[in-house]
């Protein structure tokens, strides 16, 4: 099999942190020199849109509904210090088109955006709201792979239980847990990995520090990569990763 450049990210339960997972992950992939898109499948959240400077005129929900409408237009490049890109696809719409959105002829369209997306980017996140709606299931048909996202609290555990249920149900499954703030050694045991809140309303942890190279090894491990981690070797050189 090759190299697997799509996630969908399936939030467990609400205030997960998945929209902050998917921002942090394409971060870490652009710091790597490589070109990351966040596509926003949950219309009832809308998160993403939070991070979007200006005008949303098309967005995701318009992309499932509209033939013809194109992907361009609903891409918002976020702001990070690096080689690479990361750019956002926000949900941005009102109930009557949610609702439309959310129809199984809508869901159907999801592989052909992605089809699109990997014309231009390296990779695709998927920003997915529980397994309920359609477009939902279609993000965990469709992408090579399935991060389960919830708090590493007692009741993110019950929550990934039941996530993997709806995951089995239309026949598909979770290759990763992310525990969101926590650490690994408090992290749920059925956590593959973990990411603390750095304590930042910005997005992109400070290179060198704890959530940056969480970060980074979230990455490595959805996408089979090696991005040559390093870790600080003392305090100097730990301050040193923290100046400009």
């Amino acid at each position: 099999m090759d190299s697997p450049r799509t996630v969908a990210f399936v939030g467990t339960v609400g205030g997960a942190g998945t929209t902050r997972v998917c921002l942090e992950l394409g971060a870490a992939l652009a710091a790597a020199d490589r070109d990351a898109l966040v596509l926003d499948l949950d219309f009832d959240t809308q998160g993403l849109a939070r991070h979007v400077r200006g005008d949303i005129t098309t967005d995701t929900a318009t992309l499932l509904t509209d033939p013809d409408a194109a992907l361009a237009d609903a891409l918002h490049d976020y702001p990070v210090d690096a080689p690479g890109r990361l750019a956002l696809a926000p949900a941005h719409a009102p109930f009557v088109r949610v609702a439309d959105a959310k129809t199984p002829d809508a869901a159907r369209r999801l592989r052909g955006i992605l089809d699109e997306a990997l014309a231009d980017f390296d990779h695709v996140l998927l920003d997915t709201p529980p397994v309920t709606s359609n477009p939902a299931v279609a993000a965990v048909t469709d992408a090579d792979r399935v991060a389960l996202v919830a708090p590493g609290t007692p009741r993110g555990t019950d929550a990934t239980a039941r996530e993997r249920g709806r995951l089995a149900d239309v026949g598909a499954s979770a290759d990763t847990v992310v525990a969101t703030r926590t650490t690994p050694d408090a992290a749920p045991p059925d956590a593959d990995l973990t990411l603390p809140d750095h304590g930042d309303d910005a997005v992109a942890a400070t290179p060198g520090t704890t959530a940056a190279r969480a970060a980074g090894r979230l990455a490595e491990t959805l996408f089979a990569l090696n991005l040559d981690l390093e870790e600080p070797t003392g305090r100097l050189d730990a301050l040193r990763r923290r100046l400009p």
